[in-house]
């Protein structure tokens, strides 16, 4: 599995388990916040950044508090998004305290905030997309941060300690950055995708049939079609959603892509020769390639290079469950120090947004292999890409429509 797995694995997992949207807004009307808050919170964009509310019965933790001695501090993640090594050198540094930490895991996010509404899972810190925050933030489930507990944040990009998505970082601090794009393997693809005047429309190329793939993310993969065809990655137009569902049931006659996540081991192992894939899951491809291949030589991965292509990043968060306040502060700050960071992308192939990290010393450093020199992600792209904001409950459903016709292979 990749680290960002929102699958719905089939139509009918959609119609048997409520939406994000909906186990959010019950979590909301259950913690006390005022009615409606959860569907009327301002949606946070770019061009509207929001300062989330800090309560008056969810407030920070005090300054200079000691570590809870023996504290085991949960990280609630994706399969694969953590280093194990980072909870060792964790673990190491705090050795005074006794302090640890473990990871639990989960396949998308559905199943992880009814687990966390529920206390069906016991958590310090969650793992979410900035679409997720508001309504989080109004159902009170996140703990609000004490800055004086993360110095590292000074190590990041500029603009991730006063995100648009969360003005003054009140309650997220960045962990990755990734853009989308196609990954293919020029041993199998004998044109260059990336000369095409629309590289999106090789997926639908009958040349490719049956040797292609696309991600199993009703956002990410609609969203790519919105883009082919300069649409915005977050249409609500109904004109918009019907041009997406006619092009995704074409996609599904022409060339019958498989739908899922593992681009990163099929396009190594021959199962698929081009792929939709996030440049994360590229730089992670060398190493599902058999032993003596060329490996550093056949991979190519493309996104728009005028950097308005899809790009997002994910966060790490306290939860307020959390029984050790002060151990999930210190863990969340040593997930910015550079050293564990650049290991953390060694070892999951997603780049944090760390200064100490420039595009050339990335491939330099042999984190990323020169002929993936294009999966490194630019400050300067987020100010031109693509963003998968979050979208109102009619909408999501109306997208989540033109996903099951999809998935249903129609």
């Amino acid at each position: 599995m990749s680290r960002r797995s929102f699958l719905v694995r089939s139509a009918g997992a959609v119609v048997a388990v409520p939406s994000l949207a909906a186990l959010l807004d019950a979590c909301s009307k259950s913690s006390g916040t005022k009615a409606g808050a959860a569907s009327t919170f301002s949606v946070a964009t770019p061009d509207h950044p929001v300062t989330w509310d800090i309560y008056s019965d969810n407030q920070p933790i005090a300054n200079g508090m000691t570590p809870e001695q023996g504290a085991v501090v949960n990280i609630y993640t994706y399969v694969d998004y953590l280093d194990p090594n980072a909870l060792k050198t964790f673990a190491q540094k705090y050795k005074k305290y006794g302090l640890t930490a473990r990871i639990t895991t989960f396949e998308d996010t559905t199943e992880a905030i009814g687990k966390i509404r529920s206390g069906g899972v016991q958590a310090d810190i969650y793992n979410p997309s900035y679409d997720q925050i508001g309504k989080m933030v109004s159902a009170k489930l996140l703990q609000p941060l004490n800055h004086s507990y993360i110095p590292n944040i000074k190590n990041v990009w500029a603009e991730f300690t006063n995100p648009w998505y969360d003005q003054q970082w009140r309650y997220t601090i960045p962990y990755t950055v990734y853009t989308t794009g196609l990954a293919w393997r020029v041993d199998k693809v004998s044109e260059d995708i990336s000369a095409r005047a629309n590289p999106w429309e090789a997926l639908w190329d009958p040349q490719y049939s049956r040797r292609i793939s696309v991600l199993d993310d009703y956002r990410t993969c609609m969203g790519m079609v919105a883009v082919k065809n300069g649409m915005s990655i977050n249409t609500t137009k109904q004109s918009d959603l019907q041009t997406i569902s006619q092009q995704l049931t074409q996609l599904n006659h022409t060339t019958h892509p498989k739908v899922n996540v593992t681009d990163y081991q099929d396009i190594p192992t021959g199962v698929v020769d081009l792929c939709q894939a996030w440049s994360g899951d590229a730089v992670n491809m060398p190493y599902y390639f058999p032993a003596q291949s060329d490996k550093n030589k056949v991979l190519r991965y493309w996104t728009p290079p005028d950097g308005k292509g899809p790009i997002d990043n994910d966060l790490l968060v306290p939860l307020r469950m959390s029984k050790a306040p002060v151990a999930t502060h210190l863990f969340l700050n040593h997930m910015l120090d550079p050293d564990v960071a650049i290991a953390n992308f060694g070892a999951i192939g997603y780049q944090p947004p760390q200064n100490k990290l420039t595009p050339d010393k990335l491939v330099a450093d042999g984190y990323v292999p020169s002929n993936l020199a294009t999966a490194v992600v630019l400050p300067k792209n987020f100010d031109t890409g693509a963003r998968i904001l979050e979208l109102s409950p009619a909408d999501d459903a109306a997208w989540q429509q033109v996903w099951q016709q999809f998935k249903a292979g129609s």
